[in-house]
């Protein structure tokens, strides 16, 4: 009896190390660690929004800006306006959030073509704006009109953009 009891447990640890030994194996030879399986999102895909926590169109922004294959960290921030002005953003060119991706400050319902092509050219500016809540801006109801965007920075202001 002895004997079968010793001969079924050494059966069931050699079993288990062989199970182990195969699992173990199979980890060694997956060259990803387990850090690495997090999604990287390249830089000019990284979005943070500063955005004032009742404002339901800047939460459809940051949604688009998902759909358009951003990450996007949104941080509520009443105060997103002097924050804005601090970074550089034209008082009178305030969008309905602050946003930064790249290295660039965004301000206000900027379209995603308008941020890549920002984030590709590299122009020597702080940012770029659209100022208000134009209702055919991302995030706004309508879909139809023209949106002229600013640039901002050392230079001063100027059309960045107008289509």
């Amino acid at each position: 009896m002895n004997t079968k009891f010793t001969l079924g447990a050494a059966a069931a640890l050699t079993a288990a190390g062989i199970l182990g030994f195969a699992t173990f194996g199979m980890a060694e030879s997956d060259s990803t660690p387990a850090a690495d399986t997090a999604v990287t999102v390249a830089a000019d895909r990284q979005m943070t929004i500063w955005r004032d926590p009742s404002c339901g169109c800047c939460d459809a922004y940051a949604d688009y800006m998902e759909d358009e294959g951003y990450h996007v960290t949104r941080i509520d921030d009443r105060d997103f306006g002097k924050r804005s002005v601090e970074v550089g953003v034209p008082e009178q060119g305030l969008g309905c959030h602050l946003a930064e991706v790249d290295g660039y400050y965004v301000s206000g319902l900027v379209p995603a073509e308008i941020i890549q092509r920002l984030t590709t050219e590299r122009p020597e500016i702080t940012g770029i704006t659209l100022p208000g809540m134009p209702n055919n801006a991302p995030g706004m109801a309508g879909k139809s009109g023209t949106l002229k965007t600013y640039a901002f920075g050392e230079d001063g202001v100027s059309v960045y953009s107008d289509e």
